[in-house]
């Protein structure tokens, strides 16, 4: 069976975790796989959006190291922070990279790296019995994939520090009161919903999406000097694209704009 289920449908890259059995903890093969699918998500003109989710009752409980290529002989110091940046942060960074724009739709518990994972997506739905965990701090380690990045950025470092401290399980309501979700949905309605998201922005301007999702990840590392500048810069990138020449002229002729991802 495999590990990671794919398929393109409607212009959306459906990226699925098929390990139920393991409540979805991903593997270094799952891992590269995902990290492939998003490359090729970004460079083929015919995928306009990416869904993340799993199959069965967790949407990934972290990160499950069996597999993975074992360095030989002792540890080192600088191979723990090596296998972090080649591993769960570059896994982080394709998702955060990727030049379509990704929804994850959360089925179930998302602990660890698979919180992380979430959070990393543009867009997160969630079924109304998901449930996120902070859980490295119950084995004793500081949070890596990019949690101390990305959690401050949604939440603030207060309530940031009081998931990564506590280890807490986060309900998908109250993840969605925090502003950890876009949005919390029955479970029977999540792909329905995912889908119906995810088909809208497929048929959107692909190119100015891109852009924009660039933008705002850059802008809490920015300047306002710097994020204008990026912003104009993007704008006039974005003016040479068909996509937006389209867009001016459905507003000119008052009509609906008819968008190519071009």
């Amino acid at each position: 069976m495999d590990e990671v289920l794919h398929a393109v449908e409607n212009g959306v890259s459906w990226i699925t975790l098929n390990r139920p059995e393991a409540m979805n903890a991903v593997t270094w093969d799952q891992r590269e796989r995902i990290i492939a699918l998003l490359a090729s998500a970004s460079a083929d003109p015919e995928v306009r959006a990416v869904v993340v989710t799993a199959t069965g009752r967790g949407f990934c409980a972290g990160a499950d190291l069996r597999g993975s290529p074992s360095a030989s002989g002792d540890r080192v110091v600088g191979d723990v922070a090596r296998m972090i940046r080649l591993g769960a942060q570059r896994f982080i960074g394709a998702v955060m990279d990727c030049e379509k724009p990704v929804i994850a739709a959360v089925n179930g518990t998302a602990a660890g790296i698979g919180a992380h994972l979430a959070f990393a997506c543009d867009l997160v739905l969630a079924a109304d019995s998901a449930r996120f965990i902070e859980v490295f701090v119950r084995r004793g380690l500081v949070p890596d994939g990019g949690g101390a990045y990305l959690l401050p950025r949604l939440i603030g470092p207060q309530r940031a520090k009081e998931l990564m401290f506590f280890g807490d399980a986060v309900p998908a309501a109250e993840a969605e009161r925090l502003g950890l979700v876009n949005r919390v949905v029955p479970a029977e309605d999540l792909e329905k919903t995912a889908r119906e998201w995810a088909e809208r922005l497929a048929q959107g301007p692909t190119r100015a999406l891109a852009l924009t999702k660039q933008l705002v990840n850059a802008s809490l590392d920015s300047d306002r000097a710097t994020a204008f500048a990026a912003e104009a810069t993007a704008q006039e990138l974005n003016m040479t694209t068909r996509d937006a020449q389209e867009g001016v002229a459905s507003f000119v002729e008052r009509r609906e704009a008819r968008y190519e991802g071009r």
